[in-house]
């Protein structure tokens, strides 16, 4: 049972038709909160163009190479408590070269059988920060439509993996991202 369905925000949230009253917003469900660049990267976001190139480095929507460091764009999924709902963060993982290697003959389809790898977080999670790269497991995607997945192997963030986010958590991380979702599902 969805114990969240009787929650007054989350009807909101999932309701197409409902607008905010002062600024007749909807939503329509979760949205996904991602990062367009690892945090490292030095040289700006994506804008025009599929490709941005300095140097050596290079980043596209899927992966990035920087100095010696290679990473993918992957998802951090959360499941909601009271729900069956996930939210997913898209973020970035560093690889080593040989299972970066190995990650980009899968998706390019050269060579299958990526089964995934070691790696390592590599943006700051509102309610997760970290003052280093969070040590996580790249499992390969589901399907072609979907990103590979980034499991945390130990603290909070692979706790809250494992037992879920409540939704006033996922409130404050749309918050923390811009995007405060609050007032306007007060009704």
């Amino acid at each position: 049972m969805n114990l969240l369905a009787l929650d007054s925000r989350w009807q909101r949230l999932n309701d197409p038709n409902y607008a905010c009253k002062c600024c007749g917003r909807s939503f329509g469900g979760l949205v996904d909160m991602g990062f367009g660049q690892p945090d490292c990267w030095p040289h700006g976001a994506l804008t025009d163009g599929d490709t941005l190139t300095v140097g050596d480095d290079v980043l596209t929507a899927d992966l990035c190479v920087f100095d010696d460091l290679r990473f993918v764009h992957c998802v951090v999924p959360l499941p909601i408590r009271g729900s069956d709902e996930v939210f997913l963060f898209g973020v970035w993982a560093s690889l080593s070269l040989e299972d970066f290697k190995a990650y980009v003959l899968d998706a390019t389809g050269e060579k299958t059988g990526f089964a995934g790898a070691a790696a390592w977080l590599m943006n700051d999670l509102p309610l997760f920060e970290n003052d280093e790269p969070l040590e996580c497991s790249l499992k390969p995607a589901e399907s072609d439509a979907e990103r590979p997945r980034l499991m945390a192997t130990s603290g909070p963030l692979a706790q809250a993996q494992a037992e879920g986010i409540s939704f006033d958590q996922l409130l404050e991380i749309y918050a923390a991202c811009g995007e405060d979702l609050r007032p306007h599902l007060m009704g």
